[in-house]
Parts: C-alpha cells; sequence; structure tokens
C-alpha cells in the first residue's frame, strides 16, 4: 500500500480541471485494469458506525478482535488516512467458469471451498491494479494523495461500495448488484482529490429472504443481521480453536468458507465469469474429495496453497476442517480408514475433531 496523503485541505488542483470528466476517465482506465464498476462515495459513515458498534456489543464479531480494536479509524476514513475526502470504490468478479456449487454440495464425500478462495488469493491482485490506477490518474491530475485497499485495513468497504452506488446491501450483509449478483471483490483508493460522488442505487431484495432460510447454522438471524460466531465462514477460516459440536453437522463438507446465502440469490443469475486468469480453479478445489485432500502432508499444503487464500488459515485448521467434513460424509471404509490414520495426530486441535468424527461413523 502507498500513501503521499499529507495536509486536509488536500491536493491543488488546477482551476480548469474538469472533476466530472475525471471521473469518467478513471472508470474508463478502471475498466482497462479488470474492474467491472467504479464509483465515488464520500466519507460519511456515522450511520453505519452505529449500526457496526451495536453488533460488537452484541458479541456478534466472536474472536474477530480487530473489529472492535479499531476504533472510529473504521468509520472515519480521515482517521485512518488523514486528508481522506473521497473513496474510489472498485468491483472485481471472481466467479470461476468451471466451479459446479450444487453436484459438490450434494456429494458429502467431496469437499466444498468457498468459490472467491478456489483461484489465487485476490489482495495482492486487486492492490496491484488498484495502485495502477492512481499512477494513471497521477499523470492526468499531477501529485495527489491516496492510499490503496483490499481487504487489508479497518475499512468499511460494503457500505463505502454501497454510497458509491456499486450496489446495495443485501439482507445477507453482502453487496449486492442488478448487473452482477454478488460474486465479485471490493477495492478501494482513499484519496483527497475533490470528486463528484455517485449516489447510491436503491434496494431490490423486496420481500425475498432466501438468503436468511438457506444459511446451514442460521446465522443470518435477520434481515442485514449476522451472527459470525455462527457463520460457516467464520467458523472454518476465522476461529482459531475447536468449533463448537453443536454446529459441526450443519457444516456439512463445507471446509473452507459458505456461499450459501449466495447461492440461492436471485441476482447471482447476472453474475458473470471472471476473465482473469488468476481466479481460475487451481489444484482441483471445486470438487476435490475430502479424503484426498486430509491425506495431504504440512509440505505438501503449503507448497499447493502456495498464492491461495486457502493457505492463511494454516495445516492445522484446514485438517480440522477436512475432519469436520469427514464425519459429516457418509460412512464407507475409505473415510473411516482416513480418519483412523490421524487419529494420533501430534496437534490436539485436529485429534479432537477426528475423534468425534470418528465417534459419528461408529455410531451408525
Amino acid at each position: 500500500m502507498m500513501s503521499r496523503m499529507s495536509h486536509s485541505e488536500g491536493t491543488d488542483l488546477s482551476r480548469d480541471t474538469d472533476l466530472s470528466g475525471l471521473v469518467v476517465s478513471i472508470r474508463a482506465w478502471g475498466q482497462e485494469l479488470g474492474f467491472q464498476a467504479v464509483g465515488i462515495a464520500d466519507i460519511g459513515l456515522a450511520g453505519a458506525h452505529a449500526h457496526l458498534a451495536d453488533w460488537i456489543d452484541h458479541g456478534y464479531h466472536g474472536e474477530m478482535d480487530y473489529m472492535a480494536k479499531h476504533g472510529t479509524r473504521r468509520s472515519r476514513p480521515d482517521a485512518l488516512v488523514p486528508g481522506t475526502t473521497r473513496v474510489i470504490c472498485a468491483r472485481m468478479d471472481y466467479k470461476p467458469e468451471s466451479a459446479d456449487s450444487a453436484s459438490v454440495l450434494g456429494d458429502g464425500g467431496k469437499a466444498f471451498v468457498s468459490r472467491y478462495a478456489l483461484g489465487r488469493d485476490y489482495h495482492k491482485l486487486v492492490r496491484s491494479r488498484l495502485q495502477s490506477l492512481a499512477k494513471r490518474i497521477e499523470r492526468a491530475v499531477g501529485p495527489f494523495g491516496y492510499r490503496v485497499f483490499a481487504d487489508s485495513a479497518p475499512v468499511m468497504e460494503v457500505e463505502l461500495a454501497r454510497k458509491s452506488g456499486l450496489g446495495w446491501r443485501g439482507k445477507h450483509t453482502l453487496l449486492l448488484s442488478r448487473d452482477a449478483g454478488s460474486f465479485f471483490f471490493l477495492g478501494e483508493i482513499y484519496t483527497d482529490l475533490p470528486l463528484p460522488i455517485d449516489r447510491p442505487v436503491s434496494e431490490h431484495c423486496g420481500t425475498c429472504v432466501r438468503c436468511i432460510d438457506a444459511c446451514p447454522t442460521r446465522a443470518i438471524i435477520g434481515p442485514y443481521q449476522l451472527d459470525a460466531r455462527r457463520c460457516i465462514s467464520y467458523l472454518t477460516i476465522e476461529l482459531r480453536g475447536s468449533i463448537p459440536e453443536l454446529l459441526r453437522p450443519l457444516i456439512g463438507n463445507r471446509v473452507y468458507g459458505c456461499d450459501d446465502c449466495q447461492l440461492v440469490c436471485p441476482w447471482n443469475r447476472f453474475a458473470r465469469i471472471s476473465a482473469e486468469p488468476d481466479f481460475g480453479v487451481r489444484n482441483g478445489l471445486d470438487g476435490a474429495e475430502l479424503v484426498q485432500l486430509f491425506a495431504w502432508s504440512e509440505v505438501q499444503f503449503r507448497r499447493r496453497m502456495e498464492g491461495s487464500a486457502v493457505r492463511r488459515i494454516g495445516y492445522q485448521r484446514w485438517l480440522r476442517n477436512l475432519a469436520v467434513g469427514l464425519g459429516n460424509a457418509p460412512t464407507t471404509d475409505h473415510v473411516v480408514s482416513a480418519l483412523d490414520a490421524r487419529a494420533g495426530d501430534a496437534s490436539e486441535l485436529v485429534r479432537e475433531h477426528v475423534a468425534w468424527a470418528l465417534a459419528r461413523h461408529h455410531a451408525h
């Protein structure tokens, strides 16, 4: 991330600068760099801050202490990056071509990995493209203050994207677009350029509650309300310790994240296949067998997940998640043998979840 943000008065542009025309150019440059949409937001986030504070007060963030730690820097962009007056928000589609979610979720012997994590980790790619966009703006207007982000700092990216007109917040709390559903990444450029802002778009969820009804663990406790402590994405990615036993059977074969609320959303009929090669499926993760993945050594895990978002949870949590998936799989000799092979694993975390999985199969 780069920052040259300096003074709160912002960049001194020439009086002849056509700011509306500059925004048109920024959108065009963004599309050239692989972003499907670009919008401009102001930095007023008071309402979102109140909602976040209430969410944290209820403990819905679980062990994600970083959600509370940063205080007002999350809801005050100018506190995180002094001098910020506008946020350039960008959307990049990630849906891979070959991933058939329904068939994988319907086969208890396979491992479901959230569609966003099937290819390379998006953080570096999105940040790099945003950096290139900022450089392109700089060539047009001269030096200005900016800093780029891609899910890499205390940034309220969904709320900023909503304010910038890229979509509306769905009842599952994710951003939705009429043109692209929700299978996309978001990135931001905090800047001191006094750009004209975009208007938020109207909401189009209506009375639909499919995302709420589809959540396997009932983590969406109401429209626009998520209890992360029950969310499978939290349980398989953010949670460092033991997964609560009552929730393990509900996880099914979802070993890294969960897309159920997105898969049932009518707006994802319009989700577009990504043209980015980096988002293509790697290591056959769009339909790999649980037993096959559970047999990987730590060296294999590190090598095959190099450059993948999955690697950040580490080998032990990867095995923990797979053990839960195997515990929910149909009972076969292959499944039981795979679990038996790790019953004495060096990790207490892995041993606990393997023992739970074996107990389920032996009870049948």
